[in-house]
């Protein structure tokens, strides 16, 4: 409208200036007359004509269209079709925040008809729907039970010294030197792996099989009599060191998964895949596994169940999925932890010195040559307890480590006190508590019965890496450790774990009470345990 209306103003002040000159100027160019009076003749004007005014005739207007704009741009429809949500059936050892993050959505989007706990454990095949918002994944193929990767029931009574002997490959003649038992055979070295770590020796002697073929046969070349997991690294050479760092990734695997860490695989070549969320922990550690060492292609023909590590582990051990109904799942429903007391004598003040951690631990060495270190296990199942001392470092104390509950003695040695609630002798199934860095002093011995608050021994450093005298202290049940912060939380006299941002991080709390982890024995790290506790 602007510019149309514009020359119609401007010409209507103009025409209005023009009339108020008529009606109130001088007419322009006219003189003074000439007058010439007589008695009896009328008086006349005589004048020339007035120059006429000059008019002032307004320019043509005229109206036009102005140029049109373009069009205000849109954005273009995204054409999006909703896909069908996901009907998942939880699996035992599943919470609802670790199943919300393993699908990629927030735990409220979760829905069932069953009632959901915000984060204790799930029963087996609860029904959950979740939106699908997922786009490519690893195959959901299910390869390997959760029973036969940790040292659960399904293992107790297998002896892997028979099995070795019996297949007489290599493995059976191997021995290796350790510093802490001597000459030491290769079936006892899985053994002990297993036993330490909780991963099943059926695991372990199919792994060694599949990579270096020691358990039915003879190395084939240098790199397989060195490295018979097939992990090259001088730090990593011979057996023993090859399974410390085998059970490591399948540890990292298992247990990131089970915590909800780990939803993400990355390849030896840099490749990336997204874990399906329908697997169950002991599938992604087998997957987690070999992506360590391989690029995709090596990596989806060894998880092959026709071809691949599947098949030769059923070749070797029968039908681990009909062991594994056997003997039901590893969490049952209902599952909760029994009452258990703080691991010292009443009134006497210890240093909460360490939070949420690897519930294991192993020498780790760098590839390129910096010196060795301690390295964590995915388990962050333990915590750490030092007795109040005059002073810092390894350092004999006179301070008892008590029975949590009763039990019986299951193992004793190296360092390690392992108390059965159950009692049924059997450390593959139920309750454990495994007591690490006990003083060779004064230790319970093998197979006694104990009672809540009876005497264990004394903490120490021994039994593996220690910077100062203080108590290693672990759950586990049915052979799987238990997450100190997850959906079962280690409570000891009502004090509940909390992990940190980094292991060893962490609180302790009761009511409105808090202990902080810290490694140096600072006021805000004690804690006592009272009788009323």
């Amino acid at each position: 409208m602007k510019p149309a209306s514009y020359p119609v103003c401007k010409t209507a002040v103009l025409l209005l200036l023009t009339g108020m000159l008529s009606a109130c100027a001088p007419l322009w160019g006219m003189t003074e007359p000439t007058v010439t009076a007589t008695a009896t003749a009328p008086i006349f004007w005589t004048a020339d004509p007035p120059t006429p005014i000059p008019t002032w005739t307004p320019e043509p207007t005229f109206t036009a269209s102005p140029t049109p704009l373009p069009p205000t741009p849109t954005a273009t429809p995204v054409s999006f079709t909703p896909q069908p949500p996901f009907l998942y059936y939880a699996q035992s050892g599943d919470s609802l925040p670790v199943v919300a993050a393993h699908f990629g959505v927030d735990a409220s989007e979760i829905s069932s008809p069953a009632s959901l706990p915000a984060t204790a454990l799930l029963d087996a095949d609860t029904p959950l729907i979740i939106p699908n918002r997922l786009g490519e994944t690893t195959p959901n193929i299910q390869i390997m039970p959760d029973s036969e990767v940790v040292y659960s029931p399904s293992s107790k009574d297998f002896d892997t010294a028979a099995y070795v002997s019996g297949a007489n490959g290599y493995l059976s003649v191997y021995r290796e030197y350790l510093v802490s038992t001597g000459w030491t055979s290769g079936a006892q070295a899985v053994q002990r792996i297993a036993i330490e770590n909780s991963i099943n020796p059926r695991l372990l002697l199919a792994l060694i099989e599949y990579d270096s073929g020691w358990v039915n046969g003879q190395p084939s070349n240098f790199a397989q009599g060195d490295y018979p997991l097939g992990y090259i690294d001088v730090h990593y050479r011979f057996l023993f060191r090859q399974m410390m760092w085998a059970v490591q990734e399948l540890s990292k695997g298992y247990y990131g998964w089970r915590s909800g860490s780990l939803t993400e695989l990355t390849f030896r070549d840099g490749t990336t895949a997204r874990l399906s969320p329908e697997l169950n922990a002991g599938s992604v550690a087998i997957q987690y596994y070999f992506s360590r060492t391989r690029n995709y292609n090596e990596w989806a023909q060894a998880i092959d169940a026709n071809i691949g590590f599947p098949a030769l582990y059923a070749r070797m051990f029968g039908d681990g999925w009909g062991r594994d109904q056997a003997v039901g799942p590893l969490f049952p429903p209902g599952l909760t932890q029994p009452a258990l007391t703080l691991p010292f004598e009443l009134n006497q003040l210890w240093s909460f010195s360490g939070g949420p951690h690897s519930a294991w631990m192993r020498q780790a060495y760098s590839s390129d040559g910096a010196p060795p270190a301690w390295e964590l296990q995915g388990a962050l199942a333990a915590l750490d307890f030092a007795p109040g001392a005059d002073q810092s470092g390894c350092v004999p104390s006179e301070r008892w480590i008590v029975a949590s509950a009763s039990g019986r003695v299951v193992r004793s040695g190296y360092g390690v006190v392992v108390l059965d609630l159950d009692g049924d002798g059997h450390e593959q199934t139920g309750w454990n508590l495994i007591h690490l860095h006990v003083s060779t002093k004064d230790r319970v011995p093998l197979g006694v019965w104990l009672n809540a608050g009876d005497l264990i021994g004394h903490p120490s450093c021994e039994g593996g890496i220690a910077t100062g005298t203080h108590l290693h202290f672990v759950r586990k049940y049915n052979g799987e450790w238990v997450l100190a912060d997850g959906p079962l939380p280690f409570t000891l006299s009502g004090w509940v774990a909390h992990a940190g941002k980094k292991p060893y991080e962490g609180t302790l709390t009761k009511g409105d009470k808090i202990v902080i982890a810290r490694d140096n024995g600072s006021f805000e790290t004690q804690i006592t345990r009272l009788p009323d506790e």
